[in-house]
């Protein structure tokens, strides 16, 4: 084997192209991270950090006052555009270090999970609230912005990753034209058709996660360890670019 191909051969790999063959294996683990977070946070929260077709909506209602929780439009804005600025500052970073890079890769995947474990540890350490006050409809926890604003940002850069990488059938946080795209598929009922196959494990990941998140809270009564377990998953992301081969 060519030393340029081995994993983890030395520092000098980190400026090579990872092969995408298979890569597709890691995003799967971003859609069921996505699961997780999004239906643990919206227990928390009411609000989405990776779909924002959800949050869209939210803002629409808060628009017109029908959002039944004080300032609940406040919050899905917020994760709309910090969702936008970590989609530019993602896609930036892959310009400026190389998209398929090992070493950008797994700089990105550690920064998506920092910020969850950053997160994970303030609502665990009860410096940010985990739960809308439902008794009080005046109460407005704006602590809640910051797990908002991390989680949102994070979730940003693992459909930048899949891009990057040409599995745009796989963009780990959004499901409506995820489906669209397969219903369309004229190679649907063929035995053999990756990009449906992909299609179909990522929309079953991400409900499990969803499942899963929905679980772990309810038997928690906590948020940090769903938070907790979808940093592991993106910790173990970032350490399997360490070790994948490279194109060069």
């Amino acid at each position: 084997m060519e030393h340029s191909k081995m994993p983890f051969a030395g520092l000098t790999t980190l400026k090579h192209d990872v092969e995408p063959r298979h890569a597709d294996l890691l995003l799967f683990a971003c859609c069921l991270t996505s699961g997780l977070v999004d239906s643990t946070v919206y227990n928390a929260y009411n609000t989405f950090v990776s779909m924002q077709t959800g949050n869209t909506i939210f803002v629409g209602l808060g628009a017109s006052n029908q959002n039944p929780r004080p300032y609940g439009w406040a919050r899905s804005l917020t994760s709309i555009g910090c969702f936008i600025i970590g989609c530019f500052f993602f896609a930036r970073l892959n310009r400026l270090l190389g998209a398929r890079r090992r070493g950008c890769l797994i700089l990105s995947f550690l920064l998506q999970a920092a910020m969850i474990v950053i997160t994970a540890g303030l609502i665990q350490g009860g410096v940010i609230s985990s739960v809308l006050a439902r008794n009080s409809a005046d109460e407005t926890n704006w602590d809640q912005e910051v797990p908002i604003v991390l989680l949102s940002l994070q979730s940003a850069g693992q459909i930048v990753a899949s891009r990057a990488l040409g599995f745009n059938e796989i963009p780990t946080v959004v499901i409506t034209s995820l489906l669209c795209d397969l219903m369309s598929d004229p190679k649907l009922f063929l035995l053999r058709n990756e990009k449906r196959d992909r299609r179909v494990i990522a929309f079953v990941l991400t409900l499990v996660g969803a499942i899963i998140g929905g679980w772990v809270t309810t038997a928690t009564g906590q948020i940090s360890p769903a938070l907790w377990l979808s940093a592991g998953i993106k910790f173990g992301v970032s350490l399997a670019w360490g070790f994948w081969k490279t194109t060069s």
